[in-house]
């Protein structure tokens, strides 16, 4: 960390970054639920005049770093497109690590896409010690008919930022799988990632060439270069809306998960899943996501509603 660097917390909390607009259609439905691995056998994902067809439940989650047009784009002028947060100094981009993720469904997504604003909101700054957290959260609403289809809230990690006697934080709720049924899950679904995984989905929005180029990534301590997190994270959400919704998107409420260590194009993820009580209305559905004994995706949570709420659009 620079010597002297520090943030002021009151400039940055609250700020609203200038609103994006963002586009997709169907064929971007396709190719996502492609490229998170949904099986050939699943078509209401993958064939557009299948009677179910829609977008996968987590799809909202591409568009973060998508925008308006369907050419490939610079990753680091779509992650800073927003501009600088007032408050937290310039830091090195490659020190980021994307920590947490958590989207929320207001409104089902239309099934026919469309073009929509993204509102992003810088709702925390924490001094971890060995890093810098920042947290924020993005709205999904329609450009014309100003619906509002999701909150998406992200936890941005920012290694060797830490040490300026910023706020900690508060704890975070802790999933776990139940105490007598760790071995023991309600379901289990292999993701048998291809080697060729991370080129493909980077084509839903995600760029960043960690993802693509064997030199980025060793220039960074890895190998080679790793499968995207949210690709693991759209996996989950087809197999829990599988498993326990009847694949019916529309009682798909919400989803939270921890990245805690990175996949390699090629490995298999293990999803098991556990159902567990939440309200009258729901149930929620604790998951982890495992390459063998490493765990990749931790303190994972959906909600599923009882039944369908709300019809197509």
């Amino acid at each position: 960390m620079p010597e002297g660097y520090k943030v002021d917390v009151e400039k940055a909390v609250g700020h609203k970054s200038p609103v994006e607009v963002v586009a997709c259609n169907r064929r971007d439905f396709l190719l996502y639920a492609l490229s998170v691995g949904v099986p050939d056998t699943d078509l209401q994902w993958l064939y557009e005049n299948d009677a179910k067809f829609g977008p996968l439940p987590t799809y909202a989650l591409s568009l973060l770093l998508k925008s308006d047009d369907w050419d490939v784009n610079v990753f680091t002028e779509r992650f800073n497109s927003g501009g600088a947060i007032p408050g937290i100094p310039p830091y090195n981009p490659d020190c980021i690590v994307h920590g947490e993720q958590s989207l929320n469904v207001v409104n089902p997504f239309p099934v026919m896409g469309g073009r929509f604003k993204l509102i992003k909101t810088c709702t925390g700054v924490y001094d971890k010690g060995s890093g810098m957290l920042i947290t924020s959260a993005v709205d999904l609403v329609g450009e014309t008919d100003n619906i509002h289809y999701c909150r998406m809230e992200s936890q941005m990690f920012v290694r060797g930022y830490g040490g300026w006697d910023g706020p900690k934080g508060v704890k975070a709720p802790s999933y776990k799988p139940p105490a007598d049924r760790v071995s023991s899950p309600d379901a289990s679904v292999d993701f048998h990632t291809g080697t060729h995984q991370a080129l493909l989905y980077r084509l839903s929005g995600d760029f960043n060439p960690l993802h693509a180029d064997p030199k980025v990534a060793q220039s960074v301590g890895l190998p080679r270069p790793i499968l995207h997190g949210l690709c693991s994270y759209g996996r989950v959400g087809h197999a829990i809306t599988q498993q326990f919704a009847n694949n019916d998107r529309h009682r798909f409420k919400s989803i939270s998960a921890r990245f805690a260590s990175p996949v390699l194009p090629g490995e298999t993820v293990t999803i098991d899943m556990w159902k567990v009580p939440h309200d009258g209305n729901s149930f929620g559905v604790v998951f982890i996501g495992k390459v063998g004994k490493r765990l990749v995706l931790t303190n994972g949570y959906v909600v599923i509603a009882n039944d369908s709420v709300s019809a197509k659009l």
